[in-house]
C-alpha cells in the first residue's frame, strides 16, 4: 500500500537532538494521521514511537513519516474470529509455524513486491532498524512453513501486553492466515489484552478487528504497556 504525500508546510518537524513526539491530538485528519516527520530510525526513537502511540511509514524519496490514526484499527486476542474454511485447513496441519526462527527472511519477505503496490515501505533502512529490535527483544517473527520452505509469515513488536502488528507476506494460499490465527491463539495464552492493527482492511476485519478512537487507543497504551506477560517466543 503506497504512502500519502504530506503537505511539508503542515508536519511537524522532529529534530534528531530529541525523542519528543508532538500530542497525538496534533495528527493531521489529512492525510489521516500524520503526526510528524523527520528524526531518525534509531531504536531509542522507535521505541518511544510505539510507546505514544505513533508508527513509521514512508517510501523512497520521502522523509521519515510518523503516524497515528483514527480511527484505529485492533484486535483483541479473545474477539479472533476464524471462518469455517479456515478452521478446517488449521486441522489438516499442513503448515507448520515457528516463531523468531528466521526474523530477516519474514521481513524481507513482507518487503518484497505486491501486486497491489508499485513499491515498498520496508526499505532497506526499515529492515536494518527492525532487525535491531529484534536483536533486543522488541521485534519478533512468525514463520510459516511448508515443509522446508518459508511460504508466509508475519512480523510485529511486544511491548508489555501490547502486540504492534507491522506486516505479514504469502506464497501459499492461507499461509499468513495461518500464521496469523496461530499468533493470536498464543497472545491469548500469554496474557496479551491487544493487537494493534493499525490500518483497516478486510482481511482484518474478516478475523473480528475493529476500529477503536486514537483517545480510546492512547488508554490501552496507558495501562498496559508496563504490564507482565508470560511470553517465551522461542517456544
Amino acid at each position: 500500500m503506497a504512502c500519502p504525500s504530506p503537505s511539508p508546510t503542515m508536519l511537524t518537524w522532529l529534530s534528531r537532538d530529541s525523542l519528543e513526539f508532538p500530542p497525538l491530538s496534533k495528527a493531521m485528519r489529512e492525510p489521516n494521521g500524520l503526526l510528524a516527520a523527520g528524526g531518525d530510525l534509531s531504536v531509542e526513537r522507535l521505541i518511544r514511537a510505539y510507546r505514544h502511540g505513533c508508527f513509521p511509514w514512508f517510501q523512497d524519496g520521502q522523509p521519515i513519516l510518523w503516524w497515528s490514526p483514527d480511527p484505529r484499527t485492533v484486535l483483541p486476542p479473545e474477539a479472533l474470529h476464524v471462518s469455517r474454511s479456515l478452521a478446517k485447513v488449521l486441522r489438516q496441519q499442513r503448515f507448520r509455524v515457528t516463531f523468531d526462527q528466521a526474523f530477516i527472511d519474514v521481513l524481507q519477505g513482507c518487503a518484497g513486491p505486491r501486486a497491489y503496490s508499485d513499491g515498498t515501505w520496508i526499505t532497506h533502512p526499515m529492515q536494518q532498524a527492525y532487525l535491531r529490535l529484534h536483536e533486543l527483544g522488541f521485534a519478533h517473527s512468525v514463520e510459516v512453513w511448508l515443509d522446508d520452505e518459508l511460504v508466509g509469515g508475519l512480523y510485529g513488536l511486544a511491548m508489555g501486553q501490547l502486540f504492534f502488528g507491522e506486516s505479514m507476506f504469502s506464497r501459499a494460499d492461507n499461509a499468513s492466515k495461518v500464521g496469523f490465527v496461530t499468533l493470536v491463539e498464543r497472545l491469548q495464552q500469554w496474557g496479551f489484552v491487544l493487537i494493534d492493527c493499525q490500518m483497516p482492511t478486510q482481511h482484518l476485519q474478516s478475523f473480528g478487528a475493529r476500529s477503536i478512537s486514537r483517545v480510546e487507543f492512547a488508554g490501552w497504551l496507558e495501562r498496559h504497556l508496563d504490564q507482565p506477560t508470560t511470553a517465551d517466543w522461542l517456544v
